[in-house]
């Protein structure tokens, strides 16, 4: 898997960034440094800093900072020091949350950008206060030394095809559809975006297409009504939507104009699964967070130790501002009905009673999960 993933490209907002095809070198070679630089290793006694970007997407509360904490607790035999904050997707805060971190003397900090060229400044202040940074989840600008993510490109491709597949044969370049894309402060959204056109570019015809502020589901309602009127509701065959968020709101303004057609989602929000289970959202890009945040807690303790990141991270990744950075990308999946058992449930993110509650019985059991 690693190898299939070396070899896709990653392009965002300003088509600096890419994939490496260099094999994970030494970690002197690392413009990004994956080792500490002087002094003595470190023990277990560690300070992590955590900075999460938002809380109106589910995952970072209820998935995210649990796991990191969790991963970094096992590893230094519980004496970390783990520093967290919400930037509540603010970027000016998010800034001043690093500067808390500086103060507080952490020897790591994971980083999940709100903006990620605002928050350049920041991390290079932070490696001057000899801080090591971890990219996560978005690729943040300036001298980070390690990253982890998904594959962001290969996200857009399997939403995008998932819709082609929903559409069967009304897929032809007359038949129309909505685009709404995430916010253009967030790198991976412009990697979903490349991701889903490189597939859907074509074979059907884009009438209205958006870039979400703050991947709000209440802009993205509005956008949806916007395109509603501007298309007409009988012309629309279906909605890329980039998140299950933003697909929440948009189900709300299609089921107000009487229209229900195919609505692609990301990260298998309860609300998305449950809409998938009664047949509102066609489908939603499952990202394992376990795979992630492990990755993130792994390369945050090793560098705060001193130590080599080569076993941990088997790829490279650059942005605009740091070269051949020691990353680890995790593989997604496309979930619909057909697999639901197969993956959230499989892997403990939900339980068959978390998602067929009272509302969903009938639906559940409709699609044999009762």
């Amino acid at each position: 898997m690693n190898t299939r993933m070396r070899r896709v490209a990653v392009a965002v907002a300003a088509g600096a960034m890419a994939i490496s095809l260099a094999a994970c070198g030494s970690a002197k070679e690392s413009k990004g440094g994956s080792e500490s630089s002087g002094g003595a290793k470190k023990g277990d006694d560690i300070k992590v800093g955590l900075l999460l970007p938002e809380n109106k997407t589910a995952r970072y509360e209820k998935f995210d900072r649990p796991l990191i904490e969790k991963k970094i607790k096992e590893l230094t035999n519980n004496k970390a020091k783990i520093l967290y904050n919400n930037a509540r997707q603010d970027a000016n805060l998010q800034s001043q949350q690093v500067d808390t971190m500086i103060t507080n003397k952490v020897d790591v900090l994971i980083l999940d950008a709100v903006d990620a060229k605002a928050i350049k400044n920041s991390v290079q202040k932070a490696v001057d206060a000899g801080i090591k940074v971890v990219a996560y989840d978005r690729l943040a600008e300036g001298p980070i030394s390690a990253y982890t993510s998904f594959d962001n490109v290969e996200v857009g491709k399997t939403q995008g095809q998932a819709l082609l597949k929903a559409l069967g044969n009304k897929a032809k370049k007359s038949t129309k559809i909505v685009m709404i894309n995430g916010s253009v402060t967030d790198p991976n959204a412009a990697q979903f975006k490349q991701g889903a056109h490189s597939v859907l570019d074509g074979k059907v015809t884009i009438a209205k297409e958006y870039d979400t502020k703050e991947w709000s589901p209440d802009n993205a309602n509005s956008e949806m009504e916007a395109a509603i009127s501007a298309v007409g509701k009988k012309n629309i065959a279906g909605v890329y939507s980039a998140n299950d968020g933003m697909a929440g709101g948009i189900i709300t303004a299609l089921k107000a104009a009487g229209l229900k057609v195919p609505v692609t989602g990301q990260d298998a929000e309860l609300a998305g699964v449950q809409r998938i289970v009664t047949g509102d959202q066609y489908m939603s890009v499952y990202k394992p967070y376990k795979p992630e945040a492990d990755a993130a807690a792994e390369m945050a303790v090793a560098l705060a130790q001193g130590k080599s990141l080569d076993s941990i991270a088997k790829d490279k990744v650059s942005s605009g501002s740091a070269k051949d950075v020691p990353s680890v990308l995790v593989p997604v999946t496309s979930l619909t009905q057909d697999n639901i058992k197969d993956t959230v449930i499989k892997d403990g993110v939900y339980t068959t009673a978390d998602i067929c509650t009272a509302k969903y019985a009938a639906a559940c059991k409709k699609i044999g999960l009762q």
